[in-house]
């Protein structure tokens, strides 16, 4: 046959789908040779479908028409049929879907036979972008059960592919699952490589409805694999990506996939409406409201002229949320919401829940009782197999109900129950990043519970809710990834790279190192957790009462931005008023600029001698308030919120101070026994001539001491003393990172150890002393969690860590590190050795400086 074999110009249709790069170019090598009419209409029909998948719809419309005149000449019904449904198809996609549908219609006409289970096909892909979802379904069954009875795998696995996600856009993840799990097999049996990379992301999808976000993560990476394989650049996996990333509170990274994706795409309408509804997601989420209102209102234009009202209806509702981001309020907005509520409630969407509390909450604030009340009633209603975050939002309606009915029973009912499933979706995420970003959801039930207990003014009530969503992410270890051996060569590579960077700045080698950043980062976030065996124990007053005993809990609360100071003092809890957490955050600041000049012996004014005493009480009277009158001079356990975790506490407090994210934290690090071997690490980083001699000195007190330097400090030697080591001394330049916290790392002879390198030890050290600049600062995220360096240890089973929270003095530092060791080897606690240590450092304001530059974490 000229113009090829009959066998190869059929092939160019499957391998369209498959490999769209070459069939164009097999295509155009059959048109070349002048074939007859059937198989030059063939040969265009793949051609467009190719410039379809590769984003090119204008030019792929062109082709297709040419493909349908020639299936009219040919006089082969069957012939014309299918071109007809692939530009109907087509059409649809670009957002013609009234002129797309016509086609289709006489499509089903003229096939018969399986061939009409593939037009089917293709117009149930229309109607599903149009949101006519039942629709859709009715023409997939039938396609499915014509496809199979003729033994045609590729289109009965596509037809299971597109019911598969329209059972999930219907709420059937089981179903919906199955269908992807049999197309996944089809596809792989006829070698459909770019379709078995779509079924793989809809997989994600399924994982993402169900909650389980590391699973969605592997899914959909694995299908960016497989789509960059065959040279495609697939809109539908940014917007998939964008949901998941929003669910894990990486809003920043979900809006920055979307511009990217946006900037790449070409002229398919109906992908840039969607594409420009899930940026306006992302920025919601990121607080860019205009950002967000200005993309909606484009995607909603765009889907008002395509039909599609399932789309357009979600796009106005983003408006709406950005306009009451922005802080718009009244009646007006309040009619608009409700109305859009209704609409969502009508097409299903899953919006419906946020609409609902949106409305009830501006009918709330518009003093509309009973409109509150029944559009936070519809907000709280759920299923039973709805995911974690669903059923979470859902409690927060019955909270807002129960609360504006003065039902305080059920209200705080509902936020435990919330705060629960939220529960269940954190410690499915094996994390940290993840785990700590997820309490995030839960900050409004946690402030509801908060304020009722200021209303009672029940300070026990107060403390036990402020433990219930404090530190969570730190209750359970992170889990390793599957690929573990792997994760362990990107970090040895990233190593390298940024040791040759500090030598000399080249950017290929900062390119190389973002790359690799992300690809630690993305690795470590699709490691799955531990489902309910990581679950914590409820919080215990009386058992914290006990074990306390002469020690005195501070514990502040932020509520409504105002800071409350719980205290616990010889089985009296009292709550005591301090200020605005805004003005002590500013005076911490401001202590640790002075304490960072005074640690390196710049005065504070021209000729005048350090006070340390003034900037104690500046910063006392701010973060402390009346309850510092209590504390006496008895050992006193801190547990600031997370803004305030940085504070420089020994300008506080003069005696034995230990400071922890969460009183629950500090019982359980009272349970952690020490190792039965007394084995001691001693690690020396490059670049420190004056630690030397700390770390020399050291060594002469612990004889048999594991020392790792000059060269042998490397990142594997490390790790392998640190791990269940009773103490470990490091001393190392430390960089904190505030734009990623779990890259900040202490510097060894081949390059940084990172967060993540600790997170793969079995057990972190007994005791911690980290003889370096800024290794005590974490980074707030959630509703009041901490990433860094010294947070990471202590899920790993460190008891007690002595880290500071400014740069450091290194010389000024050796004489207080050997004191504190000198009585760590005396059997004193770390917060007590630190204590005791600092009262050894005499009247040198430099070296006093350098003593309240670190602070005693855990016990």
């Amino acid at each position: 046959m000229a113009g090829g074999s009959a066998a190869a110009v059929e092939n160019l249709l499957p391998l369209a789908l498959s490999r769209p790069h070459d069939a164009i170019a097999a295509a155009r090598t059959v048109l070349a040779g002048a074939p007859p009419v059937v198989a030059a209409s063939i040969a265009h029909q793949a051609w467009g479908i190719g410039l379809r998948q590769l984003g090119e719809v204008p030019t792929a419309v062109r082709q297709l028409r040419t493909a349908l005149r020639l299936a009219e000449q040919s006089g082969r019904s069957e012939r014309e049929a299918d071109v007809l449904a692939t530009l109907g198809a087509t059409l649809g996609r670009a957002g013609r879907s009234r002129e797309g549908l016509a086609r289709l219609d006489r499509a089903v006409d003229l096939s018969r036979g399986a061939l009409t289970g593939r037009v089917l096909l293709r117009r149930a892909d229309v109607l599903l972008v149009l949101g006519r979802h039942r629709e859709a379904l009715d023409d997939l069954r039938s396609a499915i059960t014509r496809l199979r009875r003729s033994g045609d795998q590729v289109w009965e696995a596509r037809s299971r592919n597109y019911r598969g996600f329209i059972q999930l856009a219907l709420g059937g993840t089981k179903r919906a699952d199955a269908d992807f799990a049999v197309a996944e097999k089809l596809y792989a049996a006829v070698g459909q490589e770019f379709e078995y990379a779509e079924a793989r992301g809809n997989r994600g999808l399924v994982a993402y409805a169900r909650g389980d976000l590391p699973a969605a993560l592997r899914y959909l990476d694995d299908a960016g694999r497989r789509f960059a394989a065959v040279g495609v650049n697939w809109p539908d996996l940014a917007i998939d990506r964008c949901g998941v990333l929003l669910a894990a509170g990486l809003s920043a990274e979900a809006l920055a996939e979307l511009d990217q994706a946006i900037g790449a795409e070409g002229g398919t309408a109906t992908k840039r409406g969607e594409l420009l509804f899930a940026a306006a997601t992302a920025a919601l989420a990121a607080g860019d409201p205009a950002a967000a209102r200005e993309r909606a209102e484009r995607a909603r234009r765009l889907f008002s002229a395509q039909r599609r009202e399932w789309w357009s209806v979600r796009s106005s509702m983003v408006v709406l949320e950005a306009r009451y981001q922005a802080g718009e309020r009244g009646e007006p907005l309040l009619r608009r919401v409700t109305a859009v509520a209704r609409r969502l409630d009508a097409v299903r969407a899953s919006e419906a829940t946020a609409a609902h509390l949106l409305a009830g909450r501006l009918a709330l604030a518009a003093g509309r009782t009973v409109a509150a009340d029944r559009q936070l009633e519809l907000a709280g209603r759920h299923s039973k197999d709805a995911p974690p975050i669903a059923r979470s939002a859902a409690w927060l309606g019955k909270a807002l109900r129960a609360e504006a009915r003065s039902d305080v029973r059920s209200m705080l009912s509902a936020c435990g129950r919330g705060l629960d499933a939220l529960d269940e979706h954190r410690l499915t995420m094996g994390a940290t990043e993840l785990r700590a970003l997820a309490t995030g959801h839960g900050a409004e039930l946690a402030e509801l519970a908060l304020r009722d207990a200021l209303r009672r003014d029940d300070p026990r009530r107060l403390l036990v809710w402020a433990e219930r969503w404090r530190a969570t992410a730190l209750g359970v270890p992170p889990v390793r990834p599957s690929d573990d051996g792997q994760l362990a060569a990107e970090l040895a590579a990233l190593r390298d790279v940024v040791r040759r960077l500090d030598a000399a700045p080249d950017p290929l080698l900062d390119k190389e190192r973002r790359r690799l950043e992300k690809t630690v980062r993305d690795r470590t976030l699709r490691a799955q957790g531990g489902a309910r065996d990581g679950a914590l124990l409820p919080f215990d007053v009386d058992g914290l009462v006990e074990a306390l005993g002469e020690t005195v809990l501070v514990e502040l609360v932020e509520v409504g931005g105002v800071l409350h100071a719980v205290v616990v003092r010889d089985g009296r809890i009292s709550r005591h008023e301090v200020g605005t957490l805004a003005a002590a955050a500013l005076e911490g600041e401001r202590s640790r600029f002075h304490l960072r000049r005074l640690a390196h012996g710049r005065p504070l004014e021209r000729g005048g001698r350090p006070s340390f005493e003034v900037l104690g009480r500046r910063l006392a009277d701010a973060v402390l308030g009346s309850a510092r009158a209590l504390l006496g001079d008895r050992p006193v356990m801190v547990v600031p919120p997370g803004r305030l975790q940085a504070l420089p506490w020994g300008l506080v407090l003069n005696g034995t101070v230990s400071v922890v994210p969460s009183a629950a934290v500090w019982l359980r690090a009272r349970e952690v026994r020490a190792p039965a071997e007394r084995r001691v690490v001693l690690v020396l980083g490059p670049g420190l001539s004056a630690a030397r001699g700390e770390v020399l000195r050291l060594a002469a007190q612990y004889p048999d001491a594991t020392v790792l330097a000059d060269g042998d400090a490397t990142a594997d030697n490390v790790l392998r003393a640190l791990d269940g080591a009773w103490i470990a001394h490091i001393a190392a330049h430390g960089t904190f990172r505030a734009d990623s916290p779990l890259f900040s790392s202490l510097r060894l002879d081949d390059g940084p150890l990172t967060v993540y390198d600790f997170e793969r030890l079995r057990r972190a050290p007994y005791r911690m002393v980290l003889s370096s600049c800024d290794s005590g600062l974490a980074k707030p995220v959630g509703a009041d969690e901490l990433l860094g360096l010294s947070s990471s240890l202590i899920p790993l089973g460190a008891a007690g860590i002595l880290a500071s929270v400014v740069p450091v003095n290194d010389p000024a530092t050796a004489p207080l590190m050997l004191a504190v060791h000198e009585n760590l080897r005396a059997g004193q606690p770390l917060a007590e050795a630190f204590a005791g240590a600092r009262q050894t450092v005499g009247d040198d304001p430099v070296a006093e400086a350098a003593g309240r530059s670190f602070v005693a974490l855990g016990t």
